[in-house]
């Protein structure tokens, strides 16, 4: 049996996870935490082999939660199941040792395969994405670029992002016409939405 554990901030979700993934007669699912900073420990206690998990949770996120297993539970693999199937987020995911990622609406008959190749060691991405991925590319977005792009997501004035981030007003200023420039934004709120949908503002 390849024990599973589920990590999704949706108990609705990991229900209906749990219930299918149970029914294949080689899966059981042995553990369900709703944050990612529980990952960790309940994979450990539960002795889980694939742990499923969510990328948007509380604590951290599930590509951080990926990280987290790989330095310190490496007997449980990670396979990435998101509705945020985001270009940047394969890269940033493989990159922290992810075995896969795949999106939600996954077929089960699918989505059960993908575990079971996971556990053999086998990596899984979604083809659609991961044509995407290569499409979009790396990000271009420099560290500081992103960090400002994240506070201007939240809708705040040029005077709050500097205030934020510990920058000048015509820092960022200048990090936001160059983050503009390499998203192809015309404005702050496209290049904000633009590097959302490629996955380049997570950290």
């Amino acid at each position: 049996m390849i024990r599973l554990l589920l990590a999704d901030d949706q108990a609705l979700v990991r229900g209906a996870l749990a219930a299918l993934l149970d029914l294949e007669p080689d899966l059981v699912v042995v553990a369900q935490v709703g944050r990612g900073d529980e990952v960790v420990d309940a994979a450990r206690a539960s002795e889980a082999d694939v742990a499923l998990l969510d990328v948007e949770m509380p604590g951290i996120d599930g590509i951080a939660a990926a990280a987290e297993l790989k330095a310190r539970y490496p007997a449980c693999r990670s396979l990435i199941v998101t509705t945020f199937g985001r270009p940047g987020y394969v890269r940033h995911a493989l990159d922290a040792g992810a075995s896969g990622f795949v999106v939600k609406d996954t077929p089960a008959d699918q989505l059960a395969d993908a575990v079971r190749r996971v556990h053999q060691g086998l990596r899984v991405i979604d083809p659609d994405l991961a044509v995407e991925s290569l499409a979009v590319g790396t990000s271009p977005l420099t560290d500081r670029e992103r960090d400002v792009l994240v506070v201007a997501a939240t809708g705040g004035t040029v005077a709050d992002i500097a205030r934020e981030t510990f920058l000048s007003e015509g820092t960022v200023r200048n990090y936001l016409s160059a983050a503009m420039g390499k998203t192809g934004g015309r404005t702050r709120a496209e290049a904000v939405r633009l590097a959302q949908e490629y996955g380049w503002l997570l950290g």
